[in-house]
């Protein structure tokens, strides 16, 4: 099992205390959204390790620059705090961050730095696009940031709570089933036969799969997240051995950042203590903003990453082959092919008709068909 990035699990927990919440309630308060609670969330629990709070000046700058942090550790993401001119808080001094009415962190005050937006939009996704939707957040951010280490006092109220697991959890559950290879899937969609297939064949090389489906705001037109869950749960239980596979959420926002992102969540799967992590086509793509595998091509600038990527081409169902193949293993033409194009299959679906079992597994197909509304709006 590789050590945590870093070389530290972090956790910044330090429980729920009466004194603590009403200390809390005396500081400066800073109100999050739901998709910055989940920042802490996983900066306490130690996901984002070695990060033990938001972003400080220099570790920003370092971060947009090289895709390090200021110590050199490897780090492509901003996990930034921003908040407005006047917020009423202070370097050198202690503020609490509110989940709606009640604190469940408090924050140390190291750094209030200004920032812009298109330099952040422009090193972080490679465009200052509006219409990428991570650019779109960007610009929507308030004009400051405010960087230093958390503490965790409440646990943050998130859905699906009961399929989560932390780092400190996974780990334990991997060392119980004897797993020394674990490899890791990112997802923020329904699994179709391709999925499935990739899934497979890293399973082959590796003692267990963890399936870690994003859970958090997403772009329009994206699975809604139950839907993902409900789907997963389908297809594990009818095709995946059971002593192979563990599912867990990741609560998170998506940033659609291509290949910085692609690093990232590597980074966050090595926490969980996996050893390998899955990157295919277009990772964490949008658009046409990211050629097809920069995702992987980025892999060859952090060779001290850690983690052990395991890359894939472009997967599709070959009705000569009668199976999944790919460009290296199938002589046939094009037009013996069936593409899994997740545009295709939301248009099937829009449409009322139910994918072809080459391109998804009847009982994922049925799950979905049932679901009134199932895109994100």
């Amino acid at each position: 099992m590789p050590e945590p990035h870093g070389g530290k699990l972090i956790n910044r927990v330090v429980g729920q205390g009466k004194d603590k919440a009403e200390e809390a309630k005396r500081l400066p308060q800073i109100v999050l959204s739901k998709e910055l609670v989940k920042e802490v969330q996983n900066i306490t629990y130690g996901v984002f390790s070695p990060l033990e709070g938001f972003l400080t000046r220099e570790d920003y700058i370092s971060v947009l620059d090289k895709g390090r942090l200021a110590t050199g550790v490897p780090w492509t993401i901003p996990i930034v705090l921003d908040v407005p001119e006047n917020s009423g808080v202070k370097e050198g001094y202690d503020a609490a961050l509110v989940d709606e009415e009640m604190p469940i962190a408090t924050i140390h005050v190291e750094d209030i730095y200004p920032y812009d937006r298109e330099e952040l939009a422009q090193k972080v996704f490679g465009t200052t696009d509006s219409g990428h939707p991570g650019v779109t957040k960007v610009y929507s951010m308030k004009e400051f940031l405010l960087g230093g280490k958390i503490d965790l006092i409440d646990d943050p109220r998130i859905p699906f709570a009961e399929y989560y697991l932390n780092p400190q959890a996974t780990r334990r559950l991997f060392e119980e089933k004897g797993w020394r290879t674990v490899v890791a899937f990112q997802t923020r969609n329904i699994p179709h036969v391709g999925h499935e297939y990739l899934q497979k064949t890293a399973l082959t090389f590796t003692d267990g799969l963890f399936i870690n489906p994003v859970i958090g705001k997403k772009k329009s037109g994206d699975f809604k997240d139950e839907l993902i869950l409900k789907t997963y749960h389908a297809l594990i239980d009818n095709y995946y051995p059971k002593d192979r596979v563990i599912m867990s959420i990741l609560p998170m926002e998506m940033r659609y950042a291509g290949p910085r992102e692609a690093i990232f969540h590597a980074i966050i799967r090595k926490n969980f203590g996996c050893t390998h992590f899955i990157v295919g086509r277009d990772h964490a793509g949008v658009g046409n903003y990211y050629p097809p595998y920069a995702a992987q091509d980025i892999f060859k600038e952090f060779p001290d990453l850690g983690i052990t990527p395991m890359f894939f081409r472009s997967f599709y169902y070959c009705q000569r082959c009668l199976s999944v193949v790919n460009e290296k293993t199938c002589p046939h033409r094009n037009q013996e092919h069936i593409d899994f194009s997740g545009t295709k299959i939301r248009e099937m679906l829009l449409r009322g008709e139910r994918p072809p079992e080459e391109v998804m597994r009847r009982e994922v197909a049925e799950v979905i068909m049932r679901w009134e509304d199932p895109f994100v709006g």
